[in-house]
């Protein structure tokens, strides 16, 4: 670990030393991409600094110690030394996980599908409070959401809402959020006061950009048709909603939120890049392919991954077995503190990996 650290190090001065040079300053550019590796190397190297501290203070205490000249001296060294090993540890296993190679995908922004599953009506209701959740987590983080198609249903919630999240490190927070999540509480329709179960399955896609995925227009059918709203009536006169399907996956994404046929192509034309991509992320990677198969599911609800328990104020999530009291919370977007877990805990699955 030390010839690493060594390494981050060196980099880290050189982007010091090209970032004060004239030609590097005159190119955005080149100039934009080496402070951004510079900004993104600094908690690390403050952690290198802090860890090489230590190492000199635990080999000064030693020395003091060998020595034994002065007894007192050499009694309050030991007494440091104790603290300072224990420092040296907790470095060693942060340094550990800062040095796992990062998700090249974490960066991007997403787009998010939510999916009534079982329940009927109550998992569409579900859905809109899980919609509501992520806007307002979203607010949290000042980052921006713009809703990409959505079915609404008759009393209100969705059947299908696909949203994209766009800020800092947007995937980075929310890859962990795939799966079906059910929920336990008494309907407002529930005239005897019976506890209810719904699922809801929801997908988080890192969105693609036009050079991760190359689309071959010729294998794309467009057909455009009116926009329908609740009920099924035609709210338009005109047929500005768009269906794409790509022929050589079967993807098909539909959009008719906009009035303008170009957005709503745009739209889905963004939602089927990101599809693709994980698709491609599935064939690359066996891993993958097995999360993305949870994250999607059936909406059944045995299938689960978080349970929202309303007589309990409970959200457990049950991968991590981790329970909070604080649904109203966590509804309302106060979602770090699973959010955190759940990073922590794949940080510790990759370090037993890598051994």
């Amino acid at each position: 670990m030390i010839e690493k650290l060594k390494e981050i190090e060196e980099r880290y001065k050189f982007l010091q030393d090209e970032l004060g040079k004239p030609d590097v300053v005159s190119n955005i550019e080149r100039y934009t991409q080496l402070a951004k590796e510079q900004s993104d190397l600094a908690p690390l190297i403050m952690l290198v600094r802090q860890y090489k501290d230590v190492l000199h203070n635990i080999a000064g205490n030693r020395e003091i110690i060998d020595d034994n000249s002065d007894p007192e001296l050499s009694e309050l060294a030991e007494t440091e030394m104790e603290e300072l090993l224990q420092q040296k540890e907790d470095l060693e296993q942060k340094l550990k996980i800062m040095l796992i190679p990062r998700d090249p995908m974490d960066e991007k922004n997403i787009i998010m599908e939510i999916r009534a599953g079982t329940g009927g009506d109550e998992a569409g209701l579900f859905a809109g409070d899980l919609f509501r959740m992520y806007s307002r987590y979203a607010e949290r983080k000042n980052w921006k959401i713009e809703i990409m198609a959505a079915h609404e249903q008759g009393i209100g919630g969705f059947k299908e809402i696909i949203f994209n999240i766009s800020g800092n490190d947007v995937y980075s927070h929310l890859k962990f959020e795939g799966g079906v999540h059910r929920v336990q509480r008494i309907p407002a329709t529930e005239s005897g006061g019976r506890i209810h179960t719904s699922a809801v399955s929801v997908a988080v896609l890192p969105e693609a950009e036009e050079v991760d995925i190359d689309i071959d227009q010729k294998e794309i059918r467009i057909d455009l048709f009116r926009s329908s709203g609740p009920g099924g009536q035609n709210v338009n006169k005109v047929e500005s909603a768009v269906r794409l399907t790509h022929i050589p996956t079967g993807i098909v994404v539909s959009c008719q939120d906009e009035k303008s046929q170009h957005k709503n192509r745009m739209k889905a034309m963004k939602i089927l890049r990101s599809r693709l991509l994980a698709k491609k992320q599935e064939e690359e990677m066996a891993k993958i392919t097995a999360a993305r198969r949870a994250m999607v599911g059936t909406g059944d609800r045995s299938a689960k991954i978080r349970t929202f328990n309303y007589p309990q104020n409970r959200v457990t999530d049950h991968r991590i077995n981790l329970t909070l009291y604080k649904l109203e919370q966590i509804k309302d977007g106060a979602l770090d503190d699973l959010i955190e877990a759940l990073q922590i805990a794949n940080q510790m699955e990759l370090l037993k990996q890598a051994g």
